[in-house]
C-alpha cells in the first residue's frame, strides 16, 4: 500500500491503539475504502484488542463510512477486543443518533475519556 494512502494516524497509549482520522470530509468512495481496510488491517492483522477511534478532525462521514465503522465494530466483537469513538462534532454525533448507532457504539466525549478504565 502506498504511504501516500494513509488515511489514519496511529498512536499507542500503553496497549490501547489510537487511530485519528486524517480527513476532514470523509466521502470519496476511495478513501472511505482504504479507511476501512486500514481500520480492519488493525484488528485482523496486528491482533490490536483495543482502539479508540478519533474524530477530531472529521467534519463531515458519509452513510458509507459509517457502514465501515460497524463493520468495524462486528470485527473488533468477533476478536473479543474493544472498540470506543471519541472527539465526535454535535452534528456528526446527531447523524449518530438519529439512526440509533450511539446505541452501538460506546462514544466518549475525549481522547482522556476513551482511553480512561479501558
Amino acid at each position: 500500500m502506498a504511504t501516500g494512502q494513509r488515511r489514519l494516524d496511529i498512536e499507542e497509549i500503553g496497549d490501547v491503539t489510537v487511530a485519528r482520522f486524517v480527513d476532514k470530509k470523509i466521502l470519496d468512495e476511495n478513501n472511505i475504502q482504504v479507511i476501512g481496510n486500514q481500520l480492519f488491517g488493525l484488528v485482523e492483522e496486528d491482533g490490536r484488542k483495543k482502539i479508540v477511534l478519533d474524530f477530531s478532525n472529521v467534519e463531515y462521514l458519509s452513510s458509507a463510512a459509517l457502514g465501515k465503522l460497524i463493520t468495524m465494530e462486528k470485527k473488533v466483537k468477533t476478536a473479543k477486543g474493544k472498540l470506543r469513538l471519541c472527539s465526535i462534532r454535535p452534528d456528526i454525533y446527531e447523524v449518530f443518533a438519529i439512526t440509533k448507532l450511539n446505541k452501538l457504539f460506546v462514544i466518549c466525549d475525549d481522547q482522556d475519556q476513551a482511553l480512561e478504565g479501558f
